[in-house]
């Protein structure tokens, strides 16, 4: 099959590659559509670490074109979705259906051969059917079941006043997913007036661009002086995981989906904020529950399918698999604004 495959140094090449072989219980999907993922972009910007040749991409959908003697849950011309996690099933964490703490996880995409390829060969219970799903639309997935992950866990009240750190696409996501979830107020903020202009369109109640705007006096104004009743931190920012605790109100939550790239290191009254507003943080990590992959993933279909999320607003390039090493090249130079990339290899 053809791929494009990363080497050292973060070289790119499209050529022929063999495929995984088919087992008993594994499908052969035809892949249509694959995001770029922020984890994608940070591992590009450090040290990969997971071998070479590499075939990344975790965020895919396709179409089952074979499968093996075993398989009983789909038949050819069925569209499905990756579920690129594959937990050990046998340390402590699985025998208890925390999939997402699974000490001896299989990530396809790091560890194995991911969705910037023609095909993938993916075992049974690493899918899920869409139906009619636009397979662009179902690239969102994956990112949506993480986004599901957090807003599930962190447990919103209806009419809850919530303050979102970061309007990437997982912040985006996360603006919609909460508002389905009954929230009050939401506050998006982030330093890009254009990705804040498109949080007003996808349903910010307001907008702060914290580069221009004082960020604590305007959230505390937008709350009647109190703080948010819920910070959710989507941009793995230093400056904005400490802000989270300085923006949330006594008694509030504190949720963080962005990953740490850096040490973060807090200020007395940030610190202090944990403990004299009794705040509740919760961490977020995956997207995995019981049975798995878990209603994160379920309900991230449904959410999509019925257009109660909007995803293709999120869309701002498309390249070919020919062409993932310009993606890349625009990316980490920073040459043009993006927002979610996809990689079509049939463009």
């Amino acid at each position: 099959m053809k791929a494009s495959v990363m080497y050292e140094h973060r070289k790119f090449e499209y050529k022929e590659i063999e495929e995984h072989k088919l087992g008993e219980n594994d499908v052969r999907i035809k892949v249509h559509s694959c995001g770029i993922c922020g984890s994608d972009i940070h591992k590009m910007q450090t040290k990969w670490k997971y071998g070479y040749p590499a075939v990344i991409g975790h965020e895919y959908c396709g179409e089952v074109v074979g499968f093996g003697d075993k398989v009983t849950k789909f038949k050819k011309g069925d569209r499905v979705v990756c579920v690129p996690f594959m937990p050990c099933n046998e340390c402590e964490y699985c025998k208890q259906s925390l999939y997402s703490m699974c000490e001896n996880y299989t990530m396809i995409g790091s560890h194995r051969f991911g969705g910037f390829a023609e095909y993938s060969i993916i075992a049974e219970e690493n899918l899920l059917k869409i139906g009619d799903l636009e397979y662009t639309k179902a690239s969102f997935i994956e990112p949506l079941a993480v986004v599901m992950h957090a807003v599930m866990g962190i447990d919103i009240n209806l009419g809850d006043s919530v303050v979102v750190l970061g309007a990437g696409t997982i912040g985006m996501l996360v603006l919609q997913a909460i508002k389905a979830a009954g929230a009050g107020k939401v506050i998006v903020v982030d330093i890009d007036d254009r990705k804040l202009e498109l949080a007003k369109k996808l349903g910010a109640t307001q907008t702060i661009n914290s580069l221009s705007e004082d960020l604590e006096k305007k959230v505390k104004e937008y709350t009647d002086e109190k703080g948010a009743d819920i910070s959710l931190e989507c941009a793995g920012s230093v400056v904005t995981q400490e802000q989270a605790l300085l923006l949330t109100r006594k008694h509030g939550k504190v949720g963080y989906l962005g990953i740490a790239y850096k040490d973060v290191t807090l200020k007395e009254k940030a610190f202090e904020s944990i403990f004299r507003k009794e705040l509740t943080l919760k961490g977020s990590w995956n997207s995995y529950s019981a049975p798995f992959p878990g209603r994160e993933w379920t309900n991230a279909i449904e959410l999509i399918s019925k257009n109660k999320i909007d995803v293709e607003s999120l869309i701002t390039h498309k390249f070919t698999l020919k062409d993932v090493d310009k993606a890349f090249e625009m990316i980490l130079g920073r040459t043009e604004p993006f927002g979610k990339i996809l990689i079509l290899p049939e463009l």
